[in-house]
C-alpha cells in the first residue's frame, strides 16, 4: 500500500491578530494535548495571564478569558471571587444630635472582589435557587453571617455590598461573554486599579436547561511587584521600624522646608 504525502501549508502568525491567534492556540491546545481531558469535560477555559502586577502607578488590568465548550450550545457564566476577609460594617446613629458608630456587625469570608460576565442575563439561565446554589450573582454572594436581632443581617449585608459596588470592587453589571461560533467563547476581565493583592479564583459555568452540567476554576494572583512590594513588605514585617523612619523622614521634611523659607 503506497502513502501519498500531503503538502503543508504555513501560516505566518505574526500577521494574525493576538485574540485571533489565542482562538488558534486554544485549539491546537484541545486537539494536540487535552483531547481526553476535553470528552470528559464539557468546558475548558484559560486566561491570557495568571499574573497581574500591580506595580507604582498600576492603574487597572484587563485580561482575556477564553475557552470551549462541548456539545450543543449553551450558557456560560463567569464568576471572579477575589481572596476571602473580614468586614467590619458599622451603622450610625443620631443620639443626642451628634451622629455616632451605634452598631457593628463582623463578615467573615467576604470575597475581597466580585465579578460576573455572561452569555444572557442570569435570569434567563438558570432559577434564582440553582444561582443561590452556586453563589452566582452580587445577592448570592457566600459569606459568614453574623447574628443578629430582628433580621439586621440583611441590612447590614446590603450595605456591604453598596459600599464594595461604590469601591468598584463589585460591579452591578454584568459584563459579556461573547460565544465564537457554537464552541468557542471568551470575555474580558477588567480589575480596577485598586484591586486587592491575593489568590483569586475564575470560575467558569456551562449551563444547559437550566442547570449546571460543567464547571472549571482557574487560579489567578494579583500581586505587588517592585519598590511599592518591598516597601508593603518591610513595613508589615517591621511595623516599629517603618514608624521610626516615617517619623525621621517627616522630621526631616519639616527641617527642610524651614530651612529653605529661610533663605528665601
Amino acid at each position: 500500500m503506497r502513502l501519498r504525502s500531503i503538502g503543508t501549508v504555513l501560516y505566518p502568525l505574526g500577521r494574525l491578530g493576538p485574540r485571533l491567534l489565542l482562538a488558534f492556540m486554544l485549539l491546537a491546545f484541545m486537539l494536540l494535548g487535552f483531547a481526553r481531558q476535553t470528552l470528559a469535560q464539557a468546558v475548558v477555559a484559560d486566561l491570557s495571564d495568571h499574573l497581574i502586577a500591580v506595580t507604582t502607578g498600576f492603574d487597572g488590568a484587563e485580561l482575556l478569558l477564553f475557552g470551549a465548550i462541548e456539545g450543543d450550545a449553551a450558557d456560560v457564566i463567569v464568576v471572579v471571587r477575589g481572596p476571602p476577609e473580614e468586614i467590619v460594617v458599622r451603622r450610625k446613629d443620631r443620639i443626642g444630635g451628634i451622629w455616632i458608630n451605634n452598631q457593628k456587625l463582623v463578615f467573615g469570608s467576604v470575597p475581597a472582589f466580585y465579578r460576573l460576565a455572561s452569555t444572557q442575563p442570569l435570569e434567563t439561565i438558570a432559577s434564582d435557587r440553582i444561582l443561590a446554589r452556586h453563589g452566582i450573582g452580587v445577592e448570592h454572594i457566600r459569606m459568614i453571617n453574623p447574628t443578629a436581632e430582628n433580621g439586621e443581617v440583611s441590612i447590614f449585608r446590603e450595605a456591604l455590598i453598596r459600599n464594595k459596588a461604590r469601591l468598584g470592587l463589585y460591579p452591578t453589571a454584568n459584563e459579556k461573554v461573547t460565544l465564537l461560533g457554537n464552541r468557542l467563547f471568551r470575555s474580558d476581565i477588567f480589575f480596577p486599579s485598586n484591586v486587592p493583592t491575593g489568590t483569586y479564583d475564575v470560575t467558569v459555568y456551562l449551563f444547559r436547561d437550566g442547570k449546571v452540567i460543567s464547571a472549571q476554576t482557574t487560579p489567578l494572583a494579583v500581586s505587588k511587584i517592585g519598590m511599592g512590594a518591598r516597601v508593603f513588605a518591610f513595613a508589615h514585617r517591621h511595623s516599629i521600624l517603618y514608624g521610626i523612619a516615617a517619623i525621621a523622614m517627616a522630621l526631616f521634611a519639616g527641617w527642610f522646608a524651614g530651612a529653605v523659607a529661610k533663605r528665601s
